[in-house]
């Protein structure tokens, strides 16, 4: 069976992503040999060119696929709460906790927002915000928040637990670091809380 261009492009796509994870969590951004990477899985800078433009264009594929098996798993995680406010208290504790998993903290928290700037500009970021303004209005219309604008709400949770994360994964100490952290973070969040 013969492939189509376009499912060898997108195969390439896939393996220069894996690649540059894997290079990336290793070595981290500026020390990523390109010319290693894509002879690693069989390609040429060219692919690399083509598929993303550059280095960047690469980290900032990596960046988005990890970023969104984190929120994944923080939904996941959340998901197990039967209470919606306990739910999104999970999620933003465990989006904190994955600042601990050595690939996430050097690709996502330490060279993402060192390379591609402000991480709240990041696509990945804006759908984390969009999921967390749902689970805003949802607690709206429940009483369970204090009248307040979901997406101010929404914006500042999502930042807080993103800085959070930042945080932990500059620290000189994480483990030390992240029970302060999510602790803060969950004592923020209360403020919402209506009045019961």
């Amino acid at each position: 069976m013969v492939r189509s261009r376009r499912e060898t492009m997108e195969e390439n796509r896939v393996k220069l992503i894996a690649a540059g994870r894997k290079a990336f969590a290793e070595k981290g951004y500026a020390a990523a040999s390109m010319d290693e990477l894509t002879a690693d899985v069989g390609l040429t800078r060219g692919a690399l060119y083509h598929n993303f433009g550059d280095k960047r264009g690469l980290l900032a594929a990596v960046v988005n696929e990890i970023d969104g098996e984190m929120a994944a798993r923080a939904k996941e995680i959340g998901g197990a709460n039967d209470d919606a406010w306990q739910s999104m208290l999970a999620e933003g504790a465990a989006y904190i906790e994955m600042a601990l998993d050595p690939e996430v903290q050097r690709i996502v928290l330490l060279d993402g927002p060192a390379v591609l700037g402000d991480p709240s500009k990041w696509p990945s970021q804006n759908s984390c915000l969009v999921a967390t303004q749902r689970s805003v209005e949802q607690l709206l219309e429940k009483g369970v928040l204090k009248p307040v604008d979901a997406e101010a709400a929404a914006r500042l949770l999502s930042g807080a637990a993103l800085n959070a994360a930042l945080w932990v994964a500059a620290s000189d100490d994480p483990k030390d670091v992240l029970p302060k952290a999510i602790d803060a973070f969950q004592s923020l969040a209360s403020g919402l809380l209506a009045d019961r």
